[in-house]
């Protein structure tokens, strides 16, 4: 498959997803997300498929959403879109968590910048390969909003409460070493390296019982009810969305200038 901004292709028992929109960093708009949904039912469906790499093009992994592309979600969603944010960030969630349940071991190449939805993205999958100088964080705080998208909960099922803690209230990025310090990624390696290395560990999953892969899956997943959680990231978004400091938080982004939030 492949559509203008997401790349799908099955080679040597994996299947690959990338983000295509690399004059853009990769920002993702709702129609891409939608994309990366109907890329994981057909990789559920392809045959002797044993791992899933998502990957991007160009610079970087994700610059997160294209936050110029919310007109978009006024015409999917209706005028009023803003008080039906909890069914909005569910539809959202809808595709992390697809990819999550998928008995195929999926596998993220990051490098560049991976940022706020990409980000989520990335930690809804399994195992996580960063290149040297790859760039992580959820800079939502620092627009009025939080990561809403499974970034809040499950980064703190991969890292624990005080790391995510103190990741997400301030919004800031770490780099390639410290995610890895942090447990934020399985390896880094040289950006040349990136797909080798993906392709590599993919190779070595093949050599192992395809069930028994998918089952043990299902019960490390299992340990953790994350269902609770991704309901109160809704919530929290649904009360958020309205604020003052969500216009500010993004005027500023725009703009390029510090924000000027007033807890309004």
């Amino acid at each position: 498959m492949t559509q203008s901004h997401i790349i799908t292709e099955v080679r040597s028992g994996i299947f690959e997803i990338r983000l295509n929109r690399p004059d853009k960093r990769n920002a993702i708009t709702f129609d891409m997300w939608q994309d990366i949904e109907r890329a994981a039912d057909l990789a559920e469906r392809a045959e002797g498929v044993r791992a899933l790499l998502v990957r991007g093009e160009g610079s970087c992994f994700s610059a997160g959403i294209d936050l110029s592309s919310l007109m978009q979600t006024a015409q999917e969603f209706g005028p009023n879109w803003k008080t039906r944010m909890r069914s909005i960030t569910a539809r959202y969630q809808a595709v992390t968590n697809r990819l999550e349940r998928l008995e195929i071991p999926v596998i993220a190449l990051v490098h560049g910048h991976c940022l706020g939805l990409g980000l989520e993205l990335v930690l809804a999958c399994d195992i996580r390969l960063a290149a040297e100088g790859a760039k992580l964080g959820l800079p939502e705080t620092l627009r009025g909003l939080v990561p809403d998208v499974g970034g809040t909960t499950r980064l703190t099922r991969l890292v624990g409460p005080a790391v995510a803690k103190e990741l997400i209230f301030t919004g800031r990025t770490v780099n390639a070493e410290e995610a890895l310090r942090l447990g934020l990624v399985n390896r880094v390696v040289p950006q040349a390296d990136l797909l080798p290395a993906g392709e590599a560990l993919s190779a070595e999953i093949a050599k192992a019982a395809p069930l028994s892969v998918g089952v043990a899956k299902r019960i490390i997943d299992g340990m953790f009810d994350s269902e609770r959680a991704l309901q109160l990231e809704g919530w929290a978004q649904s009360q958020l969305i309205g604020t003052q400091d969500v216009l500010e938080g993004i005027s500023a982004f725009f703009e390029k200038r510090p924000p000027r939030f007033k807890g309004e």
